[in-house]
């Protein structure tokens, strides 16, 4: 007997059961009004917070791979390299993963227009873009009208020392900073923004601002570091931690709020009369 044909209600509605192993996936479902297609999140998501009332099923690199697939999928969204694994677990169990690999912001609203159409909103996806685009602006010209530009060092990992990612250092210079590593601009893996603690000191920044991919940041520990004594930022008291999922979360929550706060520290710092403004370092030219 000949297998009976889907309806068109039945493929018009697909996907209907997501799993999201990233918070900036299930941020922009919530954001576009899809988020009763929400099957399954990461224990990391938090945005927005009734989400943390979905299953959550995975870490950022680990997951229950028998959770997701009990919750009967039929998309699971991922991030990255790292979470490949995670993703060839998945389909050799027969589920159908899409990993986004957004590492600029360009990328990132790219990735928020794909899954706008994957859910059939794009015009709220378009809508969105152009929110998020027109707050990005009012920062960006916030930022350019500050008195002078800061040396920024964004410090992603500890040990060792990794600087920040693409989307990061485009949203220091937005912000009104200038990243001291700009050569690094390119390297989407963090293996290859690898940095030595004694070229940090070199380029001397004004500001540190420390996320290590949800650790708690140990402060004293950055002061402490064997000749960061006489950088500026360690002498003025202006290292700050960001937390990961305001500012390492390649979504909205890095171009909003993220943003503003690198934007409100940047400017406190470039106002103030400890100003150290020696050693400059070349602009990314966003």
């Amino acid at each position: 007997m000949p297998p009976k044909l889907p309806s068109r209600e039945s493929y018009a509605s697909y996907p209907r059961r997501i799993v999201c192993l990233s918070d900036e996936t299930a941020e922009v479902l919530y954001l576009l009004g899809e988020q009763d297609r929400i099957a399954g999140v990461s224990g990391f998501s938090k945005r927005p917070p009734e989400v943390r009332l979905k299953p959550r099923v995975s870490a950022f690199r680990d997951a229950d791979i028998g959770a997701i697939a009990a919750l009967e999928p039929d998309l699971v969204l991922a991030f990255s390299d790292v979470q490949a694994e995670i993703t060839r677990q998945l389909i050799l169990r027969g589920v159908t993963v899409l990993n986004f690999n957004q590492r600029s912001i360009a990328e990132i609203l790219d990735m928020i227009a794909a899954l706008a159409r994957i859910v059939g909103k794009q015009a709220e996806g378009a809508a969105l873009i152009d929110s998020l685009l027109a707050g990005l602006g009012a920062i960006k010209t916030q930022g350019e009208s500050l008195a002078r530009h800061p040396r920024v060092y964004f410090e992603e990992w500890h040990d060792p020392l990794i600087s920040g990612i693409r989307w990061v250092e485009e949203l220091v210079e937005i912000a009104g900073g200038v990243p001291i590593f700009p050569e690094l601009l390119a390297c989407g893996k963090s293996q290859d923004r690898l940095v030595e603690p004694s070229e940090v000191a070199a380029r001397n920044p004004e500001i540190i601002f420390a996320s290590w991919c949800g650790m708690k940041v140990d402060l004293d520990a950055i002061r402490a570091r064997p000749g960061w004594e006489s950088i500026s930022a360690v002498r003025n008291g202006n290292i700050f931690d960001v937390e990961s999922s305001t500012i390492l979360q390649p979504g909205p929550a890095s171009l909003t709020e993220g943003v503003r706060l690198l934007h409100a520290l940047i400017a406190r710092v470039a106002s103030a009369k400890n100003e150290d403004s020696s050693s400059p370092v070349k602009s990314i030219g966003l």
